[in-house]
């Protein structure tokens, strides 16, 4: 799943008050809908399996997956929701919210149901979020409804970009609940970080990391690279090179003073260093003419 290519289209996105007694019988859905749990207790069924929701849970529900909802304990639920496409199709304005079990369906409702697409993510999401930041999720959720609700000029677009916001704090949620063991470093990892930011007019040594973190060089090498996707020498080469890049484009600094300002052992060191990041030379980036 390509997220540079996300595009997604909210079809309705709302903030729902509702008294007990309540049930929605099992039915399936076209898109993808988010349902979170602000206050009340509920209990959802999705393909059989059954979830106790309580508020700051959120629940997914994907196409074609039959579910039902059942409010519990006689009290009153407050759950915002939103029905999604994840990527804008030519009849995505044109889809409803499907309130039917799969077998009261015609043929050309069914033509309606989008493509799950989750499975194709780093880390499949699961029906049933139990979320570390509720808080955050939740002021997403209202925002996206406040908009739609408002219909200002280019609304669409406003609640296009905070879906992607809510999406990638999702994806964030369930990258962490994964990684558990980054949670415990996590510490450590921005002692380094913040350490090596800091640091572009120089050069750094592993081992001086490894000392910041308290962990020996392999166990800091893997867990920087799976938080942030890369080494944490590679990401200070590549820190100092934006910044070499900023100095080359806005400056008229010869490119050996800028070399030896970030710390370069040598022009020709400096030179490498772009070409085996950017595959280019450093004076690609100096303004001609």
């Amino acid at each position: 799943m390509d997220l540079n290519a996300l595009s997604p289209y909210v079809r309705v996105a709302w903030d729902s008050m509702i008294d007990p007694p309540f049930e929605i019988s099992e039915r399936v859905i076209y898109d993808y809908e988010l349902l979170y749990v602000k206050d009340g207790d509920i209990r959802v069924t999705i393909e059989n399996q059954v979830y106790h929701g309580v508020p700051g849970d959120l629940f997914l529900f994907k196409p074609m997956q039959p579910h039902s909802i059942l409010l519990l304990n006689n009290k009153k639920l407050h759950q915002p929701h939103i029905h999604f496409d994840l990527f804008y199709q030519p009849d995505s304005p044109q889809v409803k919210v499907s309130y039917k079990p799969l077998k009261s369906m015609t043929e050309q409702e069914k033509a309606f149901f989008r493509e799950d697409i989750t499975p194709y993510l780093d880390y499949p999401l699961p029906n049933h979020i139990r979320l570390n930041q509720p808080v955050v999720i939740e002021q997403f959720i209202f925002d996206i409804i406040h908009e739609l609700e408002r219909k200002l000029p280019y609304h669409e677009i406003a609640v296009k970009g905070l879906f992607i916001q809510l999406w990638i704090q999702l994806l964030r949620e369930i990258h962490w609940h994964n990684n558990m063991h980054l949670m415990s470093k996590w510490e450590q990892l921005d002692r380094v970080k913040n350490y090596i930011g800091h640091r572009t007019d120089q050069e750094i040594t592993l081992d001086e990391l490894t000392d910041i973190a308290n962990l020996s060089k392999y166990y800091l090498c893997r867990l920087f690279k799976k938080a942030y996707g890369t080494t944490p020498i590679q990401y200070h080469t590549a820190i100092r090179l934006e910044k070499a890049k900023q100095l080359i484009q806005l400056t008229n600094l010869p490119l050996t003073e800028i070399a030896d300002k970030l710390g370069f052992q040598s022009i020709y060191a400096f030179s490498r260093a772009f070409r085996k990041l950017e595959n280019v030379s450093p004076s690609f980036y100096r303004k001609k003419g």
